[in-house]
Formats: structure tokens, C-alpha cells, sequence
């Protein structure tokens, strides 16, 4: 049996990296998947790859996530996970400045809270009814080890980073007592296209996992494996937890 089988899944930021190793795996275990991305003509590819719907979004706009969630719940009128995987990191250093606290100026603060911690907590909030309304679900937010390791550079990525640890543990003991899980992943570098530039530089990508045991950078799959247990029944005891993803950086 499938674990996802029958079930309707939402994948925020799925057109690549982690999201695209995420909507790859549900699919392959069942589910019927919604692949959720700004970049929809990426979404719509890997939606017809998977044989699962695309949905073009911007996760900064409240009423863009409620819509998000209506077209995932059509037909059969279920949301059993959401993967609030959407995310803007070095890549959007050309849209946000990513610096230290007195280098950030007030636009990028604004741009990549509302994306990285906002997004998050509009996915939550119109998420959750619909799981209510069936019994129960399964949201997992993707986090970052920045968010539980103090890492030099990019403050407000930081910052929404930790705000969305922060609202995983209280939205899982809110929800808890009515069947619905909410946990987290902290990656730590993995080769996607956020950081693919950085990581292919010799002069900078060995210096970017020097403090990760394993001695290495992840991979999205090794990330999306994670994602997917923890929204699979196999995680049914599985609540509020924040899980580095990480080679055991957070572990130093």
C-alpha cells in the first residue's frame, strides 16, 4: 500500500530543489500532488511529469495561498499535507540584500519575511480548516539550520527562518489534540539551486559544509525524504519536532 494513496498534497516552492525531490516522492507513493511555484511553467512541467496539477503563486499574498488551497481541495474536497516548502535565499541576492542586521535595508526585511515566515503562516491558516473539516492532516515547514544555529550573514533569512521553528511548536500543540501533525525541517547546505553557485565555487563551497560532520553537502532528495515521512502515517507520534537535515552540523 502507497502511503499517500488517495491523499491530496500541497507543495509550496515544488517546481525545483527540495520541492520538485518532494512532489517526486508523494508521487511515487500515491499522491495526488499539487505542485505550487512563482515560476509556473516550471510548476506545470513537473506537474504533467508526476501526473499531478500546478498551481501558479506567490506565497507573499495571503489571497494567492487561500486560492492555493480551494484548487487543491476541488473535486474531492480533502488536504491531507502541506509541504510549506516556498522559500527566497542567496539565489534572490539580486531582488534582497542578504547581510548582517545593519547592512539590511527595510525592503529586503519586508520581502523576505513576508516570503520565508508570512508564507509559512498563510499556508498554516488556510491549510488547517480544510484538514479540520476531514479529520485531520499533516503540514511539515521547511525551515533551515540558521534557524537553530547562529550562522553569520544573512540576518533576516534568519530571523524568518526561527520564526518559522517558532510557529511550528505552537501550531503542533494547538492542533495536535485535533489529528493534526505540524513539524519541521532544518536543512543545512544542500546542493540546490538557492546555493548551487556558492557550492561550485572553490573558493567558497568547501568553507560552506567545513562544520558538517559528514563532510559533504545534502542533497534535495536527502532533504524530501525527511519532508515525506514526517507527513506520512509512518510519523503518526511524530509532533512538533524540529529536524536538522544537516550532516550533524547543529550537532557540533
Amino acid at each position: 500500500m502507497k502511503r499517500f494513496a488517495d491523499k491530496v498534497v500541497v507543495v509550496t516552492g515544488g517546481a525545483s530543489g527540495m520541492g520538485a525531490a518532494a512532489c517526486r516522492l508523494f508521487a511515487a507513493e500515491g499522491g495526488q500532488v499539487v505542485v505550487a511555484d512563482i515560476d509556473g511553467d516550471a510548476a506545470t512541467r513537473l506537474a504533467k511529469e508526476i501526473g499531478g496539477r500546478a498551481f501558479r503563486i506567490d506565497v507573499a499574498r495571503e489571497n494567492e495561498i487561500r486560492d492555493l488551497m480551494a484548487f487543491a481541495a476541488e473535486g474531492s474536497g480533502r488536504l491531507d499535507v502541506l509541504f510549506n516548502n516556498a522559500a527566497v535565499g542567496h539565489s534572490a541576492t539580486g531582488r534582497y540584500k542578504m547581510a548582517s542586521i545593519v547592512d539590511t535595508p527595510e525592503d529586503a526585511w519586508e520581502g523576505i519575511v513576508a516570503i520565508n515566515m508570512k508564507g509559512v503562516a498563510f499556508g498554516c491558516k488556510h491549510a488547517i480548516p480544510l484538514m479540520l473539516a476531514q479529520g485531520g492532516g499533516a503540514i511539515v515547514n521547511n525551515a533551515s539550520i540558521q534557524a537553530i544555529k547562529g550562522i553569520l550573514g544573512a540576518d533576516a533569512y534568519t530571523c524568518a527562518k526561527g520564526g518559522v521553528v517558532s510557529l511550528t511548536r505552537t501550531l503542533a500543540v494547538d492542533w495536535g489534540p485535533r489529528n493534526i501533525r505540524v513539524n519541521c525541517v532544518c536543512p543545512g547546505p544542500i546542493a540546490t539551486p538557492m546555493i548551487q553557485d556558492l557550492l561550485d565555487d572553490p573558493a567558497v563551497g568547501p568553507s560552506m559544509y567545513a562544520d558538517v560532520p559528514l563532510g559533504r553537502a545534502g542533497c534535495a532528495e536527502e532533504v524530501a525524504k525527511v519532508a515525506v515521512f514526517l507527513a506520512s502515517d509512518d510519523a503518526s507520534y511524530v509532533n512538533g519536532a524540529i529536524v536538522p537535515v544537516d550532516g550533524g552540523m547543529y550537532a557540533r
